[in-house]
């Protein structure tokens, strides 16, 4: 770790661990005062009781006297109270000085009282008996002052450590909400703005110097963040750009191919009409060849071969135009036509307007056996036809497939004007068409297609306005 960064740490640590020791501090010196106040009270109790003894050695001495039946004779009793008297002048724990005067003083009047006489004597031990009195009072008052100023010690010392560990804990609780909790909850906010997408640097120079690592490496991230989704950003748009091309190319590609349809259809038409002419032409070859045999004029044979040449050079032209007209049909192959459905329509979606709505209702999976180019530019010209229905404004094509009983079969809807009678009257015509851009050859490709495969077209218009093309595939195109 960073020198700059560890010394705010373990300053923190060391004064985490000052308070601790303080706090045990307290309480050691807690239990060692409520110790010694104990043991105060005990000692202090036990010099009471025996100054209490002597007071009450020195009772027990005068009835001795007073009863004694030898009067010259020296009582045990006051032997030992004055030895014990002496035992406890020597103890200076407690010992205060009014109390020793007055020790002293009972001391100096049972020093010969056996020598005196009993009435000397009973004096003496009576003024004894006072002063002691006097004494135990005086100690007395002088024990509840010890014990009431221990009281109030106890109680101070109490006090001060209720404050001081009320201190600690309002310190520990103020670390815990600035130095832990509030750290975490700019953690908390800085991860909502990564979830946020929001990769902006934020700034540290209000922030804690022991959270300065993590917030640096927080920065250091967001603007490397950053970077990457800027380069995301901008690989995106290049895909975009790549994707909007080769869109672009396809549909070029499908107008060509749609071209190309049109102009096999025109070609088909053609080579119908050159198969019709072709006829003709040779019965009247057939009959201007017997003709000129029949004619013996040399200038009249020489134009006669002449036009002979351009019946032979038309025939050769009808000729070439059906041998190129034939061509070998597509191949049927496997495949899944609502995936192929809904590719088209994702490529369709770029070729018609944004006003339009393109749905799609097929199961999931529809496996058919069919030529796919060839389904899929018949579906191609329903789709644009139905969107040049629409006139470019808003409304809604669907591509409906389903297998039924009798096979496969494809609806294209849509909410246009619908057909008009003549094309429900009479069907589908090349070359027949209501809109004036329209060529009259998309439906008529579309129907040859289905022909060809032994299906058939249905044109329908639905209520209340609308168009419906129903294409009907036999069994043999499901896979």
């Amino acid at each position: 770790m960073n020198p700059v960064f560890y010394r705010p740490a373990k300053r923190r640590a060391l004064a985490f661990l000052g308070l601790l020791l303080l706090a045990l501090a307290i309480l050691g010196g807690m239990i060692w005062r409520n110790l010694h106040h104990f043991e105060t009270v005990l000692s202090y109790v036990n010099y009471s009781h025996r100054i209490q003894n002597v007071s009450v050695g020195l009772q027990q001495s005068l009835i001795s006297y007073v009863t004694e039946t030898v009067p010259d004779s020296h009582p045990v009793v006051l032997t030992k109270t004055l030895s014990e008297m002496k035992a406890l002048m020597a103890d200076n724990r407690y010992l205060s000085s009014p109390t020793r005067k007055s020790l002293e003083t009972v001391s100096s009047l049972l020093a010969n009282v056996s020598k005196l006489d009993k009435v000397e004597k009973n004096a003496r031990l009576i003024q004894a008996l006072e002063v002691m009195s006097q004494t135990l009072d005086e100690e007395g008052l002088r024990r509840e002052k010890l014990l009431e100023d221990i009281n109030f010690d106890t109680q101070t010392e109490l006090y001060i450590a209720l404050v001081t560990f009320t201190l600690i804990l309002l310190g520990a609780m103020l670390f815990l909400h600035y130095r832990i909790l509030h750290p975490l909850n700019d953690l908390r906010q800085l991860l909502e703005r990564l979830s946020e997408e929001n990769y902006t640097p934020i700034t540290t120079d209000h922030l804690d110097p022991l959270l300065f690592p993590v917030f640096n490496s927080y920065n250091e991230m967001v603007i490397h963040l950053a970077e990457l989704e800027e380069a995301k950003r901008l690989y995106a748009q290049s895909l975009q750009r790549e994707v909007r091309l080769a869109t672009q190319a396809l549909l070029e590609q499908q107008y060509s191919l749609a071209r190309a349809e049109r102009l096999a259809a025109i070609g088909e038409v053609a080579a119908e009409f050159a198969h019709e002419i072709r006829n003709p032409v040779a019965g009247i070859q057939m009959a201007f060849s017997n003709l000129r045999r029949e004619i013996d004029d040399k200038h009249q044979c020489e134009r006669m071969e002449l036009i002979s040449n351009e019946l032979k050079r038309l025939a050769r032209l009808l000729n070439d135009m059906l041998d190129q007209s034939r061509h070998s049909p597509e191949t049927a192959t496997d495949f899944d036509m609502a995936t192929l459905i809904r590719d088209l329509l994702a490529l369709t979606r770029y070729q018609v307007a944004e006003s339009i709505v393109l749905q799609i209702d097929t199961p999931d999976a529809l496996p058919v056996h069919l030529p796919e180019s060839g389904i899929r530019q018949a579906l191609l010209n329903l789709i644009l036809n139905a969107a040049d229905a629409l006139d470019g404004g808003s409304g809604l094509i669907c591509i409906k497939a389903r297998t039924d009983s009798r096979g496969l079969r494809i609806d294209v809807f849509d909410n246009g004007p619908g057909f008009s009678q003549d094309m429900l009257s009479y069907g589908i015509r090349p070359f027949r068409t209501s809109r004036q851009r329209g060529t009259g050859l998309g439906l008529a490709m579309v129907q040859r297609f289905a022909k060809d495969i032994g299906g058939t077209i249905k044109l329908g218009n639905q209520q209340p306005h609308g168009a419906c093309v129903s294409v009907l595939l036999p069994k043999e195109c499901l896979a």
